[in-house]
């Protein structure tokens, strides 16, 4: 199965951090936030990889090319620890790169995806949703796929409070963990939300996902929704949602950025001494 990464927003909400580098480049403790989504395919089996990229996202591409003298000087200073991880980082998958010209939306970034994609179910990893999990989410979906043989979309519940965020599905209910969809609706009011189960970033999509955002009208800001196109399918397709077990960041925004490095660093020995200093000197 091959997998897109939508990865051409303005990444506004994280202004002016985002004003000369993209959001998907921001480090998360010592790696950029799109290498955990790449990361995340690569451990679920994926080698192939789409990367739709815009203007001022040359950086994605060259973190993971090839440093052809940054890799001669570490070679040099005998510093093979790091040489073999930047090595690493070029190796993971056969990635490919395709640019979203102008900012009309999810839907339409996706929709630039169709000709490397054919005609076959692909993964769609949104490139800011950093979900940390013992499995890898979108492995996760790759099973309910391979069980039902349908398009699978990852949901967790929110807060009431929070449903005008997300999009939230109508439901019943097939298995545990597993929905049979009814209905979507991209940010609805409390009052309009027929769930609190929140639409979270990973999906598998059967092809035809295509032709639906062919036809599907620009919405709010001259965007082009992928859930309206979603709900289009809805009418044709079965869509099955699955309740993904794993910790999900939106590192579009900048709590969640610097929850989860915060969270990763606490992870790691070499920085030990950082839960003492939040302890000691913050808390």
């Amino acid at each position: 199965m091959k997998a897109v990464i939508p990865a051409a927003g303005l990444g506004t909400r994280l202004l002016p951090m985002t004003k000369n580098s993209p959001k998907e480049m921001l480090p998360i403790v010592d790696k950029p936030a799109i290498q955990y989504v790449v990361e995340e395919a690569v451990n679920a089996g994926i080698d192939d990889i789409l990367i739709v990229t815009g203007r001022g996202k040359e950086v994605i591409e060259n973190h993971f090319d090839v440093a052809y003298e940054l890799e001669k000087i570490l070679e040099e200073r005998k510093e093979f620890e790091k040489l073999g991880e930047i090595r690493r980082i070029s190796q993971l998958a056969d990635i490919y790169y395709v640019r979203q010209h102008l900012p009309l939306g999810l839907g339409h970034a996706v929709y630039m995806a169709r000709k490397h994609i054919g005609n076959e179910y692909f993964a769609l990893m949104l490139g800011d949703d950093i979900i940390l999990a013992n499995k890898p989410c979108i492995k996760q979906l790759m099973e309910v796929h391979e069980k039902y043989k349908s398009s699978v979309i990852g949901v967790q519940k929110v807060e009431r409070e929070e449903v005008s965020k997300y999009g939230i599905i109508e439901y019943e209910k097939v298995e545990d963990g597993v929905y049979r969809l009814m209905d979507i609706i991209e940010k609805p009011s409390m009052e309009e939300a027929p769930s609190n189960m929140a639409v979270m970033g990973r999906y598998i999509l059967h092809p035809s996902i295509f032709s639906f955002i062919e036809k599907t009208k620009p919405g709010k800001n001259n965007e082009i929704q992928l859930t309206d196109a979603l709900k289009a399918m809805l009418k044709e397709h079965e869509i099955y949602a699955y309740e993904f077990e794993g910790k999900r960041f939106d590192v579009g925004g900048k709590l969640d950025w610097l929850k989860i490095n915060i969270e990763l660093a606490l992870k790691r020995d070499e920085f030990s001494e950082l839960r003492k200093f939040i302890k000691d000197e913050i808390l």
